[in-house]
């Protein structure tokens, strides 16, 4: 199999289905849990997500700002949990939402991307509103890495609309001219049939007529937040995805984690089999 990344979040995603679940450690989650507010109540918070995901998931997606908030012990917490989400063979993305002028962006990438690096993962979520061209290093050291990248490009919150709905004086939505802009970049990169390493976040409660964006190629996976607790399921891959719903990696986290330690494991199977069934995998 291919060492880029789009082939091989292809590959986990038809091994195991479209669910990433997010390892996201809000205070009243750990409360719930019975774990301290502190670096390591989200150490042992990451941990046990991990074990409960290992081998029944594709993806797991640590949200950086709750690790964040507890400074260099809560990032060496963090540091603790993405290493042992990629030693348990999941696709580990970095939901650290970067963005900035070049050479800042090219330090943020280096964090994330870079084998060997403390805070390693297979993919990091970027920002491209300081401008697509802004990622182009970040592009090249994720490809040359074998890692990848998803880009903003249609949130599910709703605050984002009025940039990301704005239009150009050619009537292209905001939204769409960054994955016009991504896809043609993936189209000079990518070989055919394969999958881009470069992919999208786009929310699984984003209308695309109403957001002006359309099918896309080269394929590229879709990184869909808005599933579980923002109000969409599986039935709504095929019904807001259409033909790009195989290429999206459903990411829940507080519907899921809301179970408790003991019932996750049971919690993430029988979700994990909704999504399944939903594709018809």
């Amino acid at each position: 199999m291919s060492g880029r990344f789009g082939e091989r979040i292809r590959a986990a995603l038809s091994a195991h289905g479209p669910l990433c679940v997010g390892i996201d450690p809000h205070r009243a989650l750990l409360a719930s849990w019975g774990l301290d507010d502190s670096a390591a109540g989200v150490r042992e918070f990451g941990l046990r997500t991990v074990d409960a995901a290992a081998g029944r998931i594709a993806a797991e997606q640590p949200q950086v700002s709750f690790f964040e908030r507890f400074g260099s012990a809560g990032f060496a917490a963090l540091e603790e949990v993405l290493a042992a989400a990629r030693a348990a063979d999941l696709v580990v993305i970095a939901d650290a939402k970067r963005g900035d002028i070049d050479t800042t962006m090219d330090a943020y990438a280096a964090a994330w991307l870079t084998s060997g690096s403390p805070l390693e993962a297979d993919a990091l979520t970027v920002n491209p509103f300081l401008g697509v061209g802004a990622l182009e290093s970040t592009f090249a050291l994720a490809e040359g890495s074998g890692k990848g990248v998803f880009v903003l490009a249609a949130t599910s919150n709703p605050e984002a609309s009025a940039v990301q709905r704005a239009r150009s004086t050619d009537a292209q939505t905001v939204s769409a001219a960054i994955i016009d802009e991504v896809s043609s970049r993936n189209a000079r990169s990518t070989t055919d049939g394969e999958w881009a390493s470069l992919g999208f976040v786009i929310g699984a409660t984003v209308d695309w007529t109403d957001a002006g964006i359309a099918a896309f190629t080269p394929a590229a996976p879709i990184l869909g937040p808005g599933f579980g607790a923002q109000g969409a399921g599986p039935a709504d891959l095929l019904a807001r995805f259409g033909t790009h719903a195989s290429m999206v990696i459903a990411s829940e986290s507080r519907s899921i984690l809301s179970a408790g330690p003991d019932a996750l494991i049971a919690a993430i199977d029988a979700r994990a089999a909704e999504y399944r069934e939903a594709l018809n995998v």
